[in-house]
């Protein structure tokens, strides 16, 4: 047997075995109805330039029982449901999100309301606001939610989707995975005022949730995963660019904030079509049949994730099919567009995000590349 073979092998076993933990303890988990509350909310929508499908979103009212005020923090006024107030903000701060998030915070009085930041297109049920401010008002420094693409048709939907719900990247399965600060999604958050705190420190960061879960787990500080899922409504993507481009930023912001766990992408998160290139150019029957064991235990693990991850009965998401079909197919064009995404990444120390090009530092700071003045000397 050759080195290369016994080095796919090895390779095969610990994927294998990365995939079989994690599909036991997801097996453990069940289906909960979250924390109920009632509690007075703050809820932010801060957005730069809203889609057709991002306006939808924000103009669907949320059934909360609860007291709820939404605000939409943006550059200008978009199309709103009644009720729903806006804030005009032009933040200059690298991450305009996390500057719509603060000027907000500093002229809205938060009083003992819980504050719940959601992105524009996540259409944000009642469910989802009682899932992320339950925790922060039992105690939790900081809530998120998995994002959950809904609606998805085409290769490309599916791709995102199976990455998103049916891979090692779901954020369920992030979260069941986490050793030391958890994975956190950025696109739905509760917020409890120690969170705000630190925020206030992350106007320059690329990847903000991140670091804010790094910094709260250093201080001992709890993040929970709410029940209910951030369902993501999919327009039709007929083009793979948008698709490949934010996954290889999210890609360069593991590499900046966490860089010792960008390497366990290509190792653990999508090793099956390397080891099944190399026991095919190897000619190997023994490191096959490990990848098809692999690819077996994935399969499981991609069907558990669609249980954990179907949209909630009688709401108005469309359920994705969960047949044989699906489940094999969704993780693998997940996993392929993940690794497409790393190996875009290898090496890019510069990102274009926002229509603004940023130098990525250490701990995932942006700073600014202006573009050479044109005109020779004068």
């Amino acid at each position: 047997m050759s080195a290369a073979v016994l080095v796919g092998l090895a390779w095969a076993v610990l994927a294998t075995g990365f995939s079989a933990v994690a599909l036991s303890r997801l097996l453990r988990m069940k289906r909960g109805t979250g924390v109920a509350t009632r509690v007075p909310v703050l809820l932010l929508r801060p957005v730069d330039e809203p889609t057709p499908r991002e306006l939808e979103n924000l103009a669907r009212p949320v059934d909360y029982a609860g007291p709820l005020e939404q605000v939409v923090v943006s550059p200008y006024r978009p199309r709103l449901a009644p009720g729903v107030r806006w804030l005009p903000s032009d933040p200059t701060a690298p991450n305009r999100k996390v500057g719509h998030l603060l000027y907000a915070l500093a002229v809205l009085e938060v009083g003992e309301r819980v504050v719940v930041a959601v992105d524009a297109d996540v259409a944000v049920t009642g469910a989802l606001v009682e899932g992320l401010a339950g925790p922060v008002a039992a105690g939790a420094a900081l809530s998120t939610a998995a994002p959950t693409p809904v609606g998805v048709s085409g290769a490309v939907g599916w791709a995102v989707a199976g990455l998103l719900r049916h891979t090692h990247h779901s954020f369920r399965a992030l979260h069941a995975m986490s050793a030391g600060a958890k994975a956190v999604c950025g696109k739905a958050l509760g917020l409890s005022p120690v969170a705000v705190q630190e925020l206030r420190g992350l106007a320059d960061h690329i990847g903000e949730d991140l670091e804010l879960s790094r910094r709260l787990h250093a201080r001992g500080l709890d993040v929970a995963l709410a029940e209910a899922p951030a369902l993501v409504p999919m327009a039709p993507l007929v083009s793979w660019r948008p698709a490949v481009e934010r996954f290889t930023r999210w890609m360069q912001v593991l590499a900046s904030h966490r860089p010792g766990l960008y390497p366990t992408v290509p190792l653990l998160f999508t090793p099956t079509l390397p080891l099944a290139v190399l026991s095919a150019v190897l000619g190997s029957g023994v490191l096959a049949a490990a990848t098809g064991v692999l690819v077996g235990v994935r399969t499981l693990l991609s069907w558990r994730l669609a249980v954990l991850t179907a949209p909630p009965e009688g709401s108005e998401a469309e359920a994705a099919p969960a047949g044989a079909g699906v489940v094999l197919g969704a993780w693998v064009l997940g996993e392929a567009l993940l690794l497409v995404a790393f190996m875009r990444s290898l090496g890019q120390a510069r990102v274009t995000w926002r229509g603004r090009t940023y130098a990525l530092r250490r701990g995932g700071r942006m700073a600014p590349v202006w573009p050479e003045l044109s005109g020779g000397q004068g």
